[in-house]
């Protein structure tokens, strides 16, 4: 699709116009794309700028496709967290109950290694189908695919997840659905609603604190840039309640965040979410500062 608004599919409802963004529905439909481009799954822990992206992007949240046979489970890069989670709860698999709150699709939670209480998403996964133009289509194990927290090869090389292969843990199903609803109980708690416009995390944790606790004891709470606000519950939210918040606001009130702990504590925290777009000079600066290398 040519110039497209993407303000509506993402998840902080933020973004401008896309010079080209392509849908493919499977591998060979993917593979079939010849432009230069960058690929996301659903946009869920992505701020796109406000003044769009001169390029193309692939989004593969229309990768749907799920296969259960067993105990295995092989799942495209677009599905998202929820229905897969809900998908193998009806038969009684367990591994997935994590992701029941999670809004973003398997191939981007595969590729920052997601987890939340006490699972994560490579602890049953066996092999992933990648993609990369000098490779083409190929597969990783697991070992091979060099999971660390918030991390995976697809950061270090330019590899594209298309599909997943995992190994489940049969188990009660009344078992699998009590564990799905106490961890929506503690995300209610802990993080903002899947309607609450937000990208999820804003920082990692550095090794040994956590982000949120850092940036509570700094009075991050009460920031706000524009229409962008720190959620009042949890200080590592950033929210769009209004929908009227710009990237420039997100991207301000972040580096307000980040020198305030810096400051206090000494500790430079590192953006979780990821930067698309058109950058004006001050959004360029305030790049700079946060995702410095």
């Amino acid at each position: 699709m040519k110039n497209f608004d993407i303000k509506k599919l993402t998840a902080f409802k933020i973004g401008g116009e896309i010079t080209n963004v392509y849908f493919p529905k499977n591998i060979d439909e993917f593979c079939n794309i010849k432009d230069e481009y960058k690929v996301f799954g659903n946009l869920s822990n992505t701020l796109v700028s406000s003044c769009g992206y001169d390029g193309t992007v692939v989004l593969t949240d229309k990768m749907q496709y799920v296969e259960i046979n067993g105990n295995r489970v092989k799942a495209a890069a677009g599905i998202n967290g929820p229905k897969l989670s809900q998908m193998v709860a009806a038969v009684s698999l367990s591994g997935f109950e994590f992701m029941i709150g999670f809004p973003g699709s398997i191939g981007g939670e595969i590729a920052m290694n997601a987890s939340a209480n006490g699972q994560c998403i490579s602890d049953n996964l066996t092999s992933v189908t990648l993609f990369s133009k000098e490779k083409g289509v190929f597969k990783l194990t697991k070992d091979e695919m060099e999971f660390d927290y918030r991390t995976s090869i697809c950061h270090k090389e330019n590899y594209i997840i298309l599909e997943a292969e995992f190994e489940l843990i049969p188990c009660d199903k009344s078992n699998i659905e009590k564990q799905m609803v106490d961890n929506m109980e503690f995300r209610r708690s802990h993080q903002p609603l899947l309607n609450l416009p937000n990208c999820g995390s804003i920082f990692k944790n550095p090794v040994g604190f956590s982000a949120g606790k850092l940036l509570d004891d700094i009075g991050a709470k009460a920031l706000s840039v524009g229409g962008a606000k720190v959620w009042d519950n949890h200080a590592n939210f950033i929210v769009n309640p209004n929908h009227n918040a710009t990237s420039k606001d997100v991207l301000s009130l972040m580096v307000d965040m980040k020198q305030r702990v810096k400051d206090k504590f000494g500790i430079e925290l590192v953006p979780e979410i990821i930067y698309l777009g058109n950058k004006d000079k001050e959004e360029e600066n305030l790049c700079k500062i946060l995702y410095q290398k």
